[in-house]
């Protein structure tokens, strides 16, 4: 045999050539996971899954049976409210929410609320917004001490400042009026408010602030027409969260508005009439005046529970 290559071995010599080991690409192998291992995952997620879902029915019939209940029972005479107290109303009796509405004066306390919660919600939100935004953007001496004095009002119980607050409204000619109440309310309301929208503040980009500045607006024009509405989510979160503790309010009003009859709120008219209707034996209208009581508080929830989650989730998820 010749040592001489003919054409034909030239042309097979790249494929008889091979690439050594280390050159050749190596494609990453994920990690395999056995099946049985894979059942016991999905067994104990399935097995969670259930027992959460589990509580979370528990929870709901605790809550809407007793609501539902209230509802019915609003719609009753007395007499079906005590020997057939889970079956169905024979007819519905609506002359009891007119009753509770009319002859107990559950309209003008109604109205009442109305007006001292609209005048604290909107001066709570206001002052509430700008002392978070300054807390939160601007840094300057004695920051930390005035956040931290708003955040320690939280754990101030209200029961030991109802005697102070009855003098000093009692000395400023403000007690048992509605703008005394509407002062206290917002006072009441301010530290968990700048608590809760500081964090929120300090979430927000600070190069939408820095380009409305660039271009000439203000510091006051830069919070009211470009942070604000950016924080639209958490005014809506904690101005709900707000209006269910002043509209629910029992003992700041009981203490510090005591005068006349007609300028009762809501909660104060309904345990005067849960005494009164209480003695006559009249259930029903005093079922109906509690419905009344909560119809705001659930209108409220359900018309703004999406944004309620949206405000609680975004400052995690920024």
């Amino acid at each position: 045999m010749s040592g001489e290559l003919s054409s034909k071995d030239l042309v097979d010599m790249p494929t008889a050539l091979e690439l050594p080991s280390e050159q050749t690409p190596v494609k990453a192998v994920p990690p395999t996971v056995s099946g049985a291992g894979r059942r016991r995952g999905d067994r104990a997620g399935g097995v969670l899954n259930v027992f959460s879902h589990g509580i979370l029915a528990v929870w709901g019939l605790l809550v809407t049976l007793p609501l539902l209940w209230a509802a019915m029972s609003s719609l009753k005479t007395d007499r079906e409210i005590f020997t057939s107290p889970w079956s169905l109303p024979s007819s519905l009796r609506f002359e009891n929410w007119s009753e509770a509405w009319n002859t107990a004066n559950m309209g003008r306390y109604f109205l009442n609320s109305a007006v001292v919660v609209a005048g604290s919600l909107f001066g709570t939100m206001l002052l509430g917004a700008m002392a978070a935004y300054v807390l939160a953007r601007f840094e300057f001496r004695g920051n930390r001490f005035i956040y931290y004095l708003f955040v320690g009002g939280m754990s101030f119980p209200i029961v030991l400042a109802l005697v102070p607050l009855y003098f000093v409204l009692q000395n400023m000619e403000m007690l048992n009026t509605k703008h005394g109440l509407i002062l206290v309310y917002i006072a009441y309301s301010l530290p968990f408010t700048v608590f809760f929208l500081t964090s929120f503040f300090k979430t927000l980009p600070t190069s939408v602030a820095e380009a409305a500045m660039i271009d000439g607006a203000s510091h006051t024009r830069t919070f009211f027409q470009v942070m604000l509405p950016m924080a639209k989510p958490g005014l809506i979160s904690i101005g709900i969260f707000n209006f269910l503790g002043q509209w629910n309010q029992y003992m700041l009003p009981y203490v510090l508005n005591q005068g006349e009859e007609k300028d009762k709120l809501l909660p104060q008219g309904l345990v005067e009439l849960a005494v009164s209707q209480g003695y006559k034996g009249n259930w029903a209208v005093l079922f109906s005046g509690l419905l009344i009581a909560m119809i705001p508080v659930l209108a409220v929830y359900i018309i703004f529970q999406r944004q309620v989650q949206a405000g609680l989730t975004a400052g995690s998820l920024k």
